[in-house]
């Protein structure tokens, strides 16, 4: 949620006015303190312009199996990564995103990829 939210640009606040919350409803909500019910993540899909099934794209296999009463039998092996690990959710990475998608000329956006490609030394030819 938060990761979506910054790439569109929103304030907890902002995105909390769109759909009827406080900014500490809505922090409570990306901090995981609080559940989301599915009315409510049916607003916040709206709000952000995504489908519901985009919060549920990263869950790992293992617990895709599982019911919440069956996590909490039987938890994850492993512990989910720290929000600050993730490379994703830092600031620098969704502001590069954001610009990134900025740029309206197609040809230069594409000159943009090739050049960090090239940059990072990796060769991802395989998931082009």
């Amino acid at each position: 949620m938060r990761l979506r939210r910054t790439l569109l640009g929103l304030s907890q606040e902002k995105l909390g006015d769109l759909i009827g919350l406080t900014f500490q409803q809505v922090q409570k909500y990306e901090r995981g303190a609080n559940r989301i019910s599915c009315s409510r993540l049916f607003d916040l899909s709206r709000s952000l312009e995504v489908a519901v099934s985009y919060f549920f794209d990263d869950m790992p296999e293992d617990v895709k199996g599982l019911s919440p009463v069956q996590m909490v039998r039987e938890p994850p092996k492993e512990e989910p990564r720290a929000a600050e690990a993730d490379p994703r959710l830092r600031r620098e990475t969704l502001e590069l995103v954001r610009n990134y998608y900025s740029i309206t000329d197609p040809d230069v956006r594409r000159r943009i990829y090739d050049l960090a490609k090239a940059l990072s030394n990796r060769d991802d030819s395989a998931q082009d």
